[in-house]
């Protein structure tokens, strides 16, 4: 019988493991399209932002450095995905939007989550993803509240 200190000893390579098994679904699920996480994962927040982004706010919710970011618009942008347009607040930063291309192919990839999502949770109740959530928002917060205590 496994004691409660090995779950918790264990608990944090589970949740690794977990993403880790979860983002290869998406990805393997979304190699018929051409997509990878590195290209489905922005297209994902720009569509479920209630704002148009700015390459530094995508960089952000990404957690990624600025010139990284950019990188990824020209490949993104390239692939007619999505267009950067100057705001009329600050010429210097655009914001980005998703194209008509950009927007079907965020449909293909809610459909492909969707479908990942209902496999991954099947067999489990409401309250059990209820309480995994709880948990997972807890940690989330401890660990975001402790960032910003090292950050001061």
């Amino acid at each position: 019988m496994t004691s409660q200190n090995e779950y918790r000893a264990g608990f944090g390579a589970r949740v690794t493991q977990t993403a880790r098994l979860w983002r290869r679904a998406v990805d393997h699920r979304l190699q018929p399209f051409g997509l990878t996480e590195a290209t489905w994962l922005p297209l994902l927040r720009l569509a479920r932002a209630a704002v148009p982004l700015r390459q530094k706010d995508l960089a952000d919710s990404l957690s990624l450095d600025g010139s990284s970011v950019v990188r990824l618009l020209d490949v993104l942008q390239s692939a007619g995905l999505i267009s950067r347009r100057e705001e009329d607040s600050d010429r210097r930063a655009k914001a980005i939007f998703l194209t008509p291309l950009g927007l079907a192919t965020v449909q293909k990839v809610e459909t492909v989550a969707q479908k990942v999502r209902d496999d991954a949770l099947a067999g489990l109740s409401d309250y059990e993803i209820e309480t995994a959530s709880r948990v997972l928002a807890h940690i989330c917060r401890a660990l975001a509240s402790s960032s910003e205590e090292r950050a001061a």
